[in-house]
Formats: C-alpha cells, sequence, structure tokens
C-alpha cells in the first residue's frame, strides 16, 4: 500500500506542477498561485509520511 500512495503522491504533483507552469503561461497568474499551493500542500503531506520528493523537479516542467 505504501508504494500505490508514494506512487499517487508522486503523481499528483506532477499533475500540480504541470498545471501551475501551463497556467503561467497562459498569464493566469491566479490558477499558477493555486497549484502552487497544491504543490505545496503535496509536499508536506509527503514529508509528514517520510516520503521524499523533489521540492522542484524540472522533469515536471517539461
Amino acid at each position: 500500500m505504501t508504494g500505490s500512495f508514494d506512487g499517487e503522491l508522486r503523481e499528483q504533483l506532477t499533475r500540480a506542477r504541470r498545471a501551475e507552469a501551463e497556467a503561467r503561461d497562459a498569464g493566469d497568474e491566479d490558477g499558477a498561485s493555486a497549484y502552487a499551493g497544491r504543490a505545496a500542500e503535496l509536499l508536506r503531506i509527503a514529508g509528514q509520511h517520510g516520503i521524499e520528493l523533489p521540492p522542484e523537479a524540472p522533469a515536471d516542467r517539461a
């Protein structure tokens, strides 16, 4: 179960970061801010569960 939780966090983090980048590219700063907050929350949850995720993953920004 831990592996699926870890994987789900990683997937959600990737989606949040991509959505943030897309919103920023579209000039939607409110949307970008919301997705940045989502990414920060996912990193916090991961930290609480001892799951190490990169604070900033360049591959997520591609």
